[in-house]
């Protein structure tokens, strides 16, 4: 029998870890069983997309190299790195509202989900995850562009808004100033917490992206001391396989980050609300009165 989860309770940095990696664990099946009957398809276009897009461009730069570049070229790039954009955006969205309403399933069902229930929450939520995710884009994005410093004082209330917006029911504006509210007084330890779990991610994607950039120094010659420069412009099914695969590791280690950002959101709601043990209290006295 799996082990349940419990995510309505307080924790410290090493057992949000912990925790984030035995959900995974126990859930692996059940999880990416649902998780892939909902992004698959548009997980497969991002892919798919990323792959002619690393083509094309490979391309384009050995006509413009050659001195034949074509406006149709450049036009079928442009075409194809659109629908890259607009199918990772996509799948991106879809995973960490899969991955929320996934736990929400989890939680509500006592370590039993209901598919269909996620299913509806996910694509019913959609534009709300959109404009959420746009928002707070502008909003780090200025923090980083303006100073180092605020772009990272804005992340770490932010990436939790996501949280919010799907356990708590707000709306987008609500999700967005209840993140800074839930934060207050514990900014640094969430700060350590998502930064631990980013080294974590980050390195891992590193090891994916590697045989990628051997690969791609090996061509161009820089590990005999030849470099070929053409050999740089030219994309081959190798390359192409290595850069899909690399693609594909990196979004499926981002579900890590949501399920720890989730297990921070209940750590923080339990420091300032309570809300677990209200529940669990309330849940014993039903008992006893049985």
């Amino acid at each position: 029998m799996k082990q349940f989860i419990e995510f309505k309770k307080q924790r410290e940095m090493s057992q949000i870890l912990s925790d984030t990696f035995g959900f995974l664990r126990n859930e692996f099946k059940s999880f990416f069983g649902v998780f892939f009957k909902i992004i698959a398809p548009y997980l497969v276009v991002m892919l798919i997309s990323y792959g002619f897009y690393m083509l094309q461009v490979g391309d384009l730069m050995s006509l413009s190299l050659g001195g034949s570049g074509s406006l149709i070229n450049g036009m079928a790039v442009f075409m194809i790195a659109l629908v890259f954009i607009i199918a990772t955006v996509t799948t991106y969205v879809l995973a960490q509202a899969t991955t929320l309403f996934y736990i929400k399933s989890y939680i509500k069902n006592n370590g039993t989900i209901d598919f269909s229930e996620i299913k509806e929450n996910v694509y019913g939520s959609f534009w709300k995850f959109i404009g959420l995710g746009f928002l707070v884009a502008i909003c780090v994005g200025f923090g980083f562009l303006f100073c180092l410093i605020p772009g990272i004082y804005l992340y770490v209330p932010l990436v939790l808004s996501f949280s919010i917006l799907a356990f708590d029911g707000k709306g987008v504006s609500d999700a967005f100033s209840d993140s800074f509210t839930l934060v207050k007084d514990y900014w640094w330890v969430t700060f350590a917490s998502l930064f631990v779990v980013g080294i974590i991610v980050m390195v891992t994607s590193y090891a994916f992206a590697l045989p990628a950039t051997i690969y791609t120094y090996a061509k161009m010659g820089i590990l005999s001391g030849e470099i070929d420069a053409e050999n740089f412009t030219t994309a081959d099914p190798i390359s192409i396989i290595l850069g899909i695969i690399s693609t594909l590791a990196q979004f499926l280690l981002n579900i890590i980050s949501v399920v720890a950002s989730v297990l921070i959101y209940f750590d923080l709601n339990e420091k300032k609300n309570f809300t677990g043990t209200f529940e669990r209290i309330k849940n014993l006295g039903g008992d006893t009165e049985e």
